[in-house]
């Protein structure tokens, strides 16, 4: 490859739509910060471009892009997730419209290249993979062109993020990532098909690495592993927690971690040991059902056999706060989930539980069956409409067994009753009773503590304001104040998080409640506007796959 001659390259990450069950905008607010996650997609592609690149990042979740930021540039490059698809088209049009060419890139992009054929170029696949020949091509003269990614990178190839380039105190959390892929075959899930069965792993040396680049920099708290799962090769994550163990206790715990992995990992003793000694803190676990028969029938068999109940309190026991993934809509249920659902909410004492409707992703197990059984619809995508934004207010692609409905009343019902505020406090109770947060640290200087005491100050007029919610709220913040005041800052975190759910949950139950009446309407099997794909054609769209592009931090973890 020649020598990369110099450029002025604008790294965009564009605004996730508002509407989002994971836009956290209330919350950032009461925290003092502007956004959740920062976009740790873009900071790695720019450790992928030549060092003699003169490089700026605006991230519109936290601020905004101006023309003069585009006219500075020489390249602009955006990229991301589905629920950015709008804000980076529009990036595009800003973009062209000042003369600059734009490169596009990431999750969404590799899963629809073709609603981004108006970009002057389109990188495919993980970022690993193909960024050397786009620099080649970009270094030969061309300006225009399409990149394709011919395998899985080693994560040896990866590069230490530029964290540098992010306005790191705005954020509530920072991104790493150990590994891609998982060994699972869950029929709705996109990761085995677009990251591969076969876990690949970050050496130890290297996520130490990172850590250190992210310490340098005066960072400290939150860093959430973006893993789709963390223990997708349980031999190969043991020596990385212990050296996190390590550089954690050395450096007198700076960061608590949080990640995503597997139910199944409640049966491994010595791992769950091992993210206790890391400083881990929380996981997100996908559950999706209570229903047996719905596991089995959409190849989720990690999850059946174990009680889900016994293995969410041992990750309490191992002081792991637990966030979860629910489903409504698979095919083998026979009859109403939602009590089931609830019931298995409530007994776990899971308060924050992301509960989609079902949603046949392209080029999924599911999305393929569907065609051939000649269910699968067209036209009716997460991208409808700029109000939504995840498949909470979307899902249900697909002409569903059971009546539509019936399905949306079920859904409906438990997002009404697990986002009421006596139900949500009773389980954050009932949760921080059975925390062991024995042994888990974190170093905060001043400046962070004295934060937390003014976002303290303002959760408290808030809850204390909403007549509903101040008495389920105090009992809450009593009952840790009396039993476990080592986790009344956890228990203060969910307090933050509700002021976004409860809104929340009371828009998404308007629009759930205008979806039943209209497939009553038009009957069981109405979708808005929506007509089943001809035989033989393609889903509308593209997998998404969790590459180099965006990946979610924890509670993020929609498969979009």
């Amino acid at each position: 490859m020649p020598p990369a001659i110099h450029a002025r390259v604008l790294l965009v990450s564009p605004r996730f739509a508002s509407h989002s069950f994971w836009n956290y905008q209330a919350t950032c607010a009461v925290v003092g910060k502007r956004y959740s996650a920062a976009p740790l997609g873009l900071v790695t592609v720019a450790a992928l471009l030549p060092e003699a690149w003169e490089l700026r990042l605006v991230d519109r979740n936290i601020e905004e892009l101006t023309d003069a930021d585009i006219d500075w540039a020489d390249l602009v490059m955006t990229g991301g997730m589905l629920p950015q698809q709008q804000d980076i088209l529009a990036i595009i049009d800003r973009a062209q419209i000042r003369g600059k060419p734009i490169a596009v890139g990431g999750t969404d992009v590799t899963s629809s290249p073709h609603r981004y054929a108006q970009a002057d170029f389109r990188i495919l696949g993980e970022a690993e993979e193909v960024m050397a020949e786009f620099v080649a091509a970009w270094t030969e003269g061309a300006r225009h062109g399409r990149f394709q990614a011919a395998r899985f990178p080693d994560l040896a190839d990866s590069p230490v993020p530029r964290f540098d380039l992010l306005k790191l105190d705005r954020y509530m959390h920072v991104g790493l990532q150990i590994s891609r892929g998982c060994p699972f075959n869950c029929e709705f899930c996109n990761v085995i098909e677009l990251n591969g069965r076969v876990p690949r792993v970050k050496a130890p040396e290297r996520v130490i690495a990172e850590l250190d680049a992210l310490y340098a920099l005066g960072y400290r708290g939150h860093v959430d592993f973006v893993d789709d799962n963390l223990i997708g090769n349980r031999q190969a994550v043991r020596p990385i927690l212990r050296e996190i163990a390590r550089w954690v206790r050395a450096r007198g715990y700076p960061f608590e971690f949080s990640t995503e992995a597997s139910l199944n990992l409640a049966a491994d003793e010595e791992l769950l040991a091992l993210m206790r000694e890391a400083n881990f803190f929380a996981i997100f676990v996908g559950i999706e059902t209570p229903d047996k028969a719905a596991l089995s029938g959409a190849h989720k068999r990690q999850n059946v056999g174990r009680d889900i109940t016994s293995s969410v309190r041992t990750f309490y026991r191992a002081g792991l706060f637990v966030n979860a993934g629910f489903i409504v809509g698979f095919d083998a249920e026979q009859a109403s989930v939602a009590e089931a659902m609830v019931q298995c909410i409530e007994e776990a004492a899971i308060p924050v539980c992301m509960v989609g409707l079902l949603y046949a992703l392209p080029n999924t197990q599911l999305a393929k069956r569907l065609l051939a059984e000649s269910r699968l619809h067209a036209g009716h995508d997460m991208t409808h409409s700029d109000q939504v934004a995840d498949q909470c207010s979307s899902g249900l692609n697909f002409e569903t067994l059971r009546p539509r409905d019936e399905v949306l009343e079920d859904y409906r019902a438990v997002i009404e009753r697990i986002y009421e505020p006596e139900a949500f406090f009773g389980r954050v109770r009932r949760q921080i009773r059975a925390l062991d947060i024995r042994g888990h640290r974190l170093r905060r200087p001043l400046v962070e503590v004295a934060r937390d005491l003014r976002s303290f100050a303002r959760i408290n007029r808030w809850m204390l304001a909403n007549r509903g919610v101040r008495g389920p709220y105090l009992r809450a913040l009593g009952d840790a104040l009396l039993r476990h005041p080592r986790a009344v800052r956890i228990m203060v975190s969910m307090a933050a998080l509700y002021m976004h759910y409860q809104p929340y949950a009371r828009d998404l139950v308007t629009s759930i409640t205008g979806r039943i009446a209209v497939a009553q309407a038009g009957g069981p099997q109405a979708l808005e506007g929506a007509t089943p794909l001809p035989a033989g054609a393609r889903p509308a769209r593209e997998g998404v796959p969790a590459a180099a592009g965006c990946p979610a931090a924890l509670g993020e973890r929609a498969v979009v």
